[in-house]
């Protein structure tokens, strides 16, 4: 997937008028997932995605601890949005990621947040479903 078909993944799922505000949401929830992650983490969940969409996670400030109701007050605060839309953008956002990062870099990144970051994988969960099903 190249960056604009990622950003028109945002987009469309997130039912957002333009591609300015899904580089934003994109944006904001792997720049804070990057500040969440260990950098080794950050980099191989980054290491697939298109260049532009790669550098959110690799030029966060990686190692930081904050649990998700603060992962969400970051995103919301970056992305200028309210936390019950921080939350519906981080889980579309991660469900694209999805869909170009092999799923053991996810379940990598996923096993080194804590149980509160579950949330952040629901649409993860439901897409692994779906490609399980069509095998």
């Amino acid at each position: 997937m190249n960056y604009n078909e990622f950003i028109g993944q945002v987009q469309h799922r997130l039912e957002l008028p333009g591609p300015g505000q899904a580089v934003r949401a994109t944006r904001a929830v792997l720049t804070t997932l990057g500040e969440r992650l260990h950098e080794g983490e950050a980099t191989d969940l980054a290491s697939p995605l298109p260049m532009e969409i790669d550098r959110f996670l690799n030029t966060a400030e990686s190692g930081q601890r904050f649990d998700y109701t603060e992962f969400l007050e970051r995103v919301s605060e970056r992305g200028n949005v309210d936390k019950s839309t921080a939350n519906r953008q981080a889980q579309e956002v991660l469900g694209v990621v999805s869909e170009v990062v092999p799923p053991g870099n996810i379940e990598k990144a996923r096993n080194q947040l804590p149980e509160d970051y579950e949330r952040l994988f629901e649409l993860t969960d439901i897409e692994a479903d779906d490609i399980e099903e069509d095998a």
